[in-house]
C-alpha cells in the first residue's frame, strides 16, 4: 500500500520516470542507511555521566569511527546542548526514554551500549526495555541499580545530602550545579587544560534523575552480555558497592584499567582499545 501511495504522489508531481522505478518499500530488521558506506565495524552508543553530554565522548568516539565503527553519543535531556529543556519534570525514566528513542529513531540493532559513571543507570533501563537491540552492555566505572532504586538510594548518604542542598541553593532544587573547578580532582580530573575544558562544558544536572527510582521488569542486564570496567588509579570510592556487586555477578566480565574515573578523557586511546575489543 505504501508503495502505491508513493507512486501516486510521484505521478502527481510529474515524476513519471521516478514513479515507474520506485522499489517495493520494506522494513528490514536492521536497516542500512541509503547512501551510507557499508560498515563492517560495530555500532556503539556511548552514554555520559553527571553534568556531561555527548560532547564529552569526542576523544573516544572519533577514534572508534576512524576504525570503521558507527558511534552515537546522545546527550540526556536538560544537559549540554539540551540544557534549555531542563525542568523539574525530568526523571531517570526521561533519560532511559532518551536512549530508547535514539535506538528506535536511528534503527539501531546489535548495539554495544556503554554507560560511564552515572550513565550506568539509564543503560540498565534501556536493556530492560529494548534488549533485542543490544549486543553487549558495558559499565565503565559505572553505577548500577536494582529495580526500584534511585541513584541517591544506592549512593553515599552524605553525597545525596550535599547535592540536594547545592541544588536548592542553585535554582530552588531543579538541578545540581557543576562543582567548582578545584573540586574536580575528586573525579580523577587532573588540574590543567582538561579540567578547564570539562568545567567549561559541564552543565547543571537534573536532580530528578538522581531522586526517582529506576523501574525494571527484569534483572539487571536482562540477559544480555555484560562487562564491568573498573578504573583503578585511583579508585572512585563512591562506587565501591556497585563494583563489588558486579564482580560477584555470575556471567559478567570483569576488566580493570589503570586509569582515573574519567578515563575516557584522560586515556582515550586505552578506552578505545578496550571498547573495540568487546562484543
Amino acid at each position: 500500500m505504501a508503495d502505491i501511495v508513493s507512486r501516486r504522489r510521484a505521478l502527481a508531481l510529474g515524476l513519471t520516470t521516478i514513479a515507474s522505478s520506485l522499489p517495493l518499500i520494506t522494513t528490514p530488521a536492521a536497516a542500512q542507511v541509503p547512501g551510507l558506506p557499508e560498515s563492517r565495524g560495530k555500532t556503539y552508543v556511548l552514554v555520559h555521566g553527571s553534568w556531561g553530554g555527548g560532547w564529552q565522548w569526542a576523544p573516544v568516539a572519533e577514534r572508534l569511527r576512524a576504525q570503521g565503527h558507527r558511534v552515537f553519543t546522545p546527550t540526556q535531556t536538560g544537559l549540554g546542548e539540551r540544557q534549555h529543556l531542563l525542568s523539574r519534570d525530568i526523571t531517570i525514566d526521561t533519560f532511559v526514554e532518551d536512549l530508547v528513542k535514539v535506538l528506535e529513531a536511528e534503527e539501531l540493532h546489535d548495539v554495544v551500549l556503554v554507560g560511564h559513571s552515572f550513565g550506568g543507570f539509564p543503560i540498565t533501563g534501556v536493556a530492560d526495555r529494548a534488549a533485542e537491540r543490544i549486543r553487549h552492555l558495558v559499565y565503565l566505572d559505572a553505577a548500577i541499580a536494582q529495580g526500584g532504586q534511585s541513584y541517591f538510594d544506592v549512593g553515599l548518604p552524605e553525597v545525596a545530602a550535599a547535592r540536594r542542598r547545592a541544588a536548592q541553593e542553585h535554582d530552588g532544587g531543579i538541578a545540581v550545579p557543576v562543582p567548582p573547578i578545584g573540586g574536580l580532582g575528586a573525579l580523577g580530573i587532573p588540574p590543567g587544560p582538561l579540567a578547564q575544558w570539562l568545567h567549561r562544558r559541564f552543565t547543571p544536572h537534573p536532580i530528578g534523575s538522581y531522586e526517582t527510582p529506576l523501574r525494571l521488569a527484569n534483572s539487571v542486564g536482562n540477559g544480555r552480555p555484560c562487562t564491568y570496567v573498573h578504573f583503578t588509579s585511583p579508585p572512585f570510592t563512591a562506587f565501591e558497592g556497585h563494583r563489588r556487586w558486579a564482580r560477584g555477578r555470575e556471567g559478567w566480565n570483569w576488566v580493570e584499567l589503570e586509569a582515573s574515573h574519567v578515563a575516557p578523557n584522560t586515556v582515550p586511546e586505552e578506552v578505545t582499545r578496550l571498547l573495540a575489543g568487546i562484543g
